[in-house]
């Protein structure tokens, strides 16, 4: 059987491109992975996802959202792909030793914030924890905060945070940023950012929630523990595009190239999310993207019938 779309990935922009495909009768398949719902699964109460004035728990969106793409008719596989053959048509969808053929494919399978490492930063991620300053700022009214991080993002995330919290401490491994001239100078003249230089964030402490940070000089070795309310991770993301090298043309970062937002240089072959969006990352946009992408493939099919 040739499916006539097969969505990869089942976090925000997937799912909403799912309901759309699905509402116009096309019946699509869904390969959603493992840990289906990307970054909403990492976080605890969303407030920003319109609809939800109360806010709502980022992985009861995935599921309210996955219900609804159900509804309309969409299937769904529960594990990963594990490769791709755009050589030639139907396109070939590899899960194990499964393979899916399909006329059209929507790539949705994400980014992934880069972290620490530590085993106490999974234990707060949504709990103190968080890698996204615009999700979860608000949280922090009148807070003390650090960001981890030494490039735009760390400083773009420094400063949002200042609108929030009373004040933020930006803790950097070396003793320069490499983040633009013109962010640094911002940070660096906020009266409410201090930085710490030379240091890496050892261990995450507290009971229930984040209560204090071990940090560690990196040249001398010497720990010592600060009281704070928050943890900002900001040392990058990854796109999920490992199964895509050679077969699509991406950015030095690995993210997707998309000549309008939506369409890859492959015929047939559609974007939608953080596969691609390097600077918005929010479930919203990702889920605007994958309307915009069921859309383009209506379009493509009325194109090519």
């Amino acid at each position: 059987m040739v499916e006539k779309i097969v969505i990869i990935g089942g976090g925000p922009a997937g799912l909403s491109a799912a309901i759309y495909a699905s509402r116009e009768g096309f019946e699509p398949l869904v390969i959603a992975g493992f840990a289906a719902g990307g970054q909403l699964l990492l976080t605890t109460v969303v407030e920003n996802f319109p609809g939800f004035p109360e806010g709502i728990d980022g992985p009861e969106i995935i599921v309210k959202m996955r219900e609804q793409a159900e509804k309309f008719g969409t299937r769904f596989v529960n594990e990963n792909v594990t490769a791709v053959d755009f050589s030639s048509r139907p396109y070939r969808i590899l899960v194990d030793e499964k393979t899916y053929e399909a006329e059209t494919v929507i790539i949705a399978t994400g980014a992934d914030a880069m972290l620490i490492g530590l085993e106490s930063e999974k234990k707060f991620m949504g709990r103190g924890v968080s890698s996204c300053a615009t999700c979860d700022g608000p949280f922090y009214k009148g807070k003390s905060v650090i960001v981890v991080g030494g490039g735009d993002s760390a400083m773009e995330e420094a400063l949002f945070l200042t609108r929030f919290a009373s004040s933020v401490k930006l803790v950097h491994r070396r003793d320069s940023f490499r983040a633009s001239k013109i962010m640094q100078e911002k940070v660096l003249h906020d009266p409410k950012i201090s930085v710490i230089w030379n240091t890496a964030v050892d261990e995450i402490k507290g009971d229930r929630k984040v209560e204090s940070v071990v940090l560690k000089d990196v040249n001398t070795g010497q720990k010592n523990e600060l009281p704070i309310d928050g943890v900002f991770v900001a040392i990058g993301h990854k796109p999920n595009t490992e199964i895509f090298k050679g077969k699509l043309e991406m950015d030095a970062k690995g993210y997707l190239v998309t000549k309008n937002e939506v369409e890859t240089g492959m015929e047939g072959v559609f974007v939608a999310g953080d596969v691609y969006d390097s600077y918005y990352r929010q479930a919203v946009t990702a889920s605007a993207g994958g309307v915009k992408a069921a859309l383009k493939v209506r379009e493509y099919f009325a194109n090519h019938q």
